[in-house]
């Protein structure tokens, strides 16, 4: 009952704010016009100013209206730099302190929901560094004033701590603030404006933000550098290299790449196959298999087409041949010979750090001004009862087989387990599915629906909402215990099992305890917005730093690590994850941009959904390919596209378009107004934005021109 009478008080009082326009006694404009007469009450009656002045000031603050930065220019006008400053730094803090209580007790779920973007940051910072992210922040306000008042209210931290902790964070910006005010109480005449003085406080006001930085990345390199002598490190006066990265997979080798562009000597460090996982085990040898599976499924639709069904026995051992051929002929893009040529010292071996400025390998040490660690990942390995006992296949060993599994059980509904389950199936395999939640868990259920259908059509058999129990083996037979819904348990016989459980980031075995390089909850390698690591000359990109682990994230993320690892003395570049896309090359493929339904509704995000059916599409219908969808979400009432999944026929390349339309800000007319080649799949584009345009038409203008028409029959 109590909170909910303050709650009122307090709405209120905002609502009176507003209503009686109380923000025009808060500008500059007032105070000038009435300067002369409140310095003479001021005269008249000193600390009782003092008081007013304070109490205005801690209200405002406390219940987050604007003003505040126009309270404190008239607190130095009024009362000096010495008075001033001492006023406003007790009553910012004072009411960002109440601030922090009111939405820490009465508007939790709103401040929740209103700022849940900010939240995620702050929280990580505060998680992370305690009591000195809010120094920062007060410091160098990345964030409004009252945002960081209400928002850390929702985090741990203890009203003391934010008090004593924001009053010396927001002392130095506030001397900065009232300085300038001392300055325009100063001012008599416009020729005034041109004063050193007042300039100088301007131009300080301009630089502190910088000056803050500064302060903030000294106070955090000298954290750094006691830490170092503690372990007894020492920088070499000379380094062998510019640059050292761990790991050739697309990481690694797009960094070294970039780095010997700029002529920096760099030197590359792998302990296995240039190329990584994508083309040794990953990428290019599952979209090899998937051609030879959905050529083979053309043969058995061949009556779709008006030809005779010529389907046969699959030459298994041939398939295989084919995709050991496929990456023998992509294999000198990544070669030794190849990056030797551009400049990369090449060298194969384990690379173990042994300090923030050097890697022992093949028991040489090797030093360089920066790391970056391109170890990429791994296929997870559940903990499931019998598994060390079972011989199961992952998606780095499942290339060996040269026999055609009978039955084949996947175990997981991801991308890897969807792509491979399908491909398996068509090459003449028995595959069942068992998937936790659904199949594409990250997907909307709509997605999900249309591949599940095409999975079942195949002769997939997909157990939703189970979970294996227990595997066995006996001799050549396994077994897997699935319980399906926690409930009814049933045996799959097969001869082969396949671990589709996504993939653990390779950070083991390298050294980061040597440097004290910290890991996330999930396994990945803990880095900034710059992708450096908890020890500063140590970077990290690709799959051993997420959050994204795709061969075309790695390689946009390899940039900003090599650029800023190299340069980052001069510019530093923040890793833009903004536009990121995405495809599940399955039969029919699913391609996303941006967000989806199920992310929009997670993250409290409005909006509209356009959706165009591509059975509908000519080019479709010509090529028998006449399924999926085209889904647009977009701002409401707006053309501008939050994000787009498509499902069909080359969903992988007509996503294209989209990416390029969200990087640059291009809406839904301009796609629609885009000359699109008929016929071609490329048009479902512009049919889903006339969808789109077709359910923003206005209507009130449109009846005026049915009328003009009419007139003129």
């Amino acid at each position: 009952m109590q909170r909910k009478i303050l709650f009122l008080i307090i709405l209120l009082a905002v609502g009176g704010f507003f209503y009686f326009d109380v923000s025009q006694y808060l500008s500059l404009d007032f105070f000038n016009s009435q300067k002369q007469a409140i310095a003479q009450y001021q005269q008249q009656q000193p600390l009782l100013v003092a008081l007013m002045y304070l109490v205005i000031y801690v209200l405002v603050t406390a219940l987050s209206l604007p003003g505040a930065a126009v309270m404190t220019l008239v607190g130095g006008a009024l009362f000096g730099l010495g008075w001033g400053l001492l006023l406003v730094s007790f009553a910012s803090t004072i009411g960002a302190s109440l601030a922090f209580l009111i939405a820490r007790s009465l508007l939790r779920d709103w401040v929740q929901q209103r700022f849940t973007g900010h939240l995620t940051a702050i929280n990580q910072g505060v998680e992370k560094e305690g009591g000195f992210y809010l120094f920062t922040l007060r410091l160098v306000p990345v964030f409004p004033f009252f945002v960081i008042n209400l928002a850390m209210a929702l985090t741990p931290i203890k009203l003391w701590t934010f008090y004593w902790v924001s009053q010396i964070g927001m002392l130095a910006g506030t001397a900065v603030y009232v300085n300038a005010g001392t300055q325009l109480a100063q001012l008599e005449s416009l020729s005034g404006l041109l004063s050193p003085a007042l300039l100088g406080s301007f131009i300080l006001l301009g630089l502190f933000p910088w000056i803050a930085k500064l302060i903030v990345a000294v106070v955090n390199k000298r954290k750094i550098w006691s830490s170092y002598k503690k372990s007894g490190f020492k920088k070499p006066k000379q380094f062998d290299n510019n640059l050292l990265v761990i790991g050739a997979g697309a990481g690694g080798l797009v960094s070294s790449y970039i780095a010997a562009t700029v002529k920096s000597k760099v030197t590359l460090i792998e302990k296995h196959k240039m190329g990584g996982d994508c083309l040794n085990t990953g990428c290019v040898p599952s979209k090899a298999i998937i051609r030879s599976s959905r050529i083979n499924q053309y043969l058995r639709r061949a009556t779709d087409y008006g030809l005779k069904n010529v389907s046969g026995e699959v030459d298994f051992p041939a398939v295989m041949a084919r995709v050991e051929k496929i990456i023998a002929t992509i294999e000198p893009h990544d070669s030794v010979q190849r990056y030797t040529e551009l400049g990369v010292n090449c060298v194969q071996g384990k690379a173990t750090i042994i300090s923030p400025w050097q890697v022992e390998v093949n028991g040489e040490t090797l030093s360089a001004r920066n790391i970056i660690v391109a170890t990429g990942g791994r296929p997870a390995v559940p903990s499931i009862p019998g598994i060390d006992s079972c011989d199961y296949l992952t998606s780095d060993t499942i290339w060996q087989l040269r026999e055609l599994p009978k039955h084949l059980v996947v175990i997981g509904g991801g991308p890897i387990g969807c792509e491979l389950a399908q491909a398996f199936v068509r090459l003449g395999s028995e595959v069942t599915m068992v998937v936790r939640s659904q199949i594409m868990p990250k997907e909307d259920h709509d997605v999900a629906e249309q591949i599940r259908a095409q999975f079942q059509q195949d002769g997939i058999r997909v157990l939703e909402h189970s979970s294996v129990i227990e595997l066995q083996q006996h001799g050549d037979i396994k077994t897997a215990q699935v319980a399906i819904n926690n409930s009814d348990n049933i045996g799959l016989d097969c001869d082969q099992i396949l671990l589709a459980n996504g993939r653990q980031a390779n950070t083991e075995h390298i050294g980061f305890e040597n440097v004290g390089i910290a890991c996330n909850d999930n396994g990945t390698v803990t880095v900034d917005k710059y992708l450096r690591t908890t020890c500063p000359t140590i970077y990290a990109c690709g799959d051993v730093a997420g959050p994204y682990q795709f061969t075309h994230m790695a390689s946009h993320q390899a940039w900003y690590a090599a650029v800023n690892a190299l340069f980052g003395c001069f510019k530093k570049f923040k890793v833009d994850y903004s536009i990121t896309p995405w495809v599940t090359f399955s039969d029919p493929e699913v391609a996303r941009v941006g967000l989806n339904e199920k992310e929009a509704q997670a993250k409290n995000i409005t909006y509209e959904v356009t959706k165009y059916g591509i059975d509908d599409l000519d080019r479709a219908i010509a090529d028998s390919e006449a399924h999926g969808f085209v889904k647009v979400l977009t701002v409401p009432g707006k053309d501008r596209i939050l994000g787009v999944t498509i499902v069909g026929y080359h969903a992988s390349e007509l996503i294209a378009e989209y990416v390029l339309a969200m990087r640059h800000g291009l809406g839904l007319n301009k796609v629609m107004a885009t000359i699109h080649i008929y016929p071609t799949l490329s048009e479902a584009n512009k049919y889903a934005a006339g969808e789109w345009k077709k359910a923003h038409k206005p209507e009130g203008l449109l009846q005026w021109v049915e009328k003009f028409h009419a007139w003129r029959r």
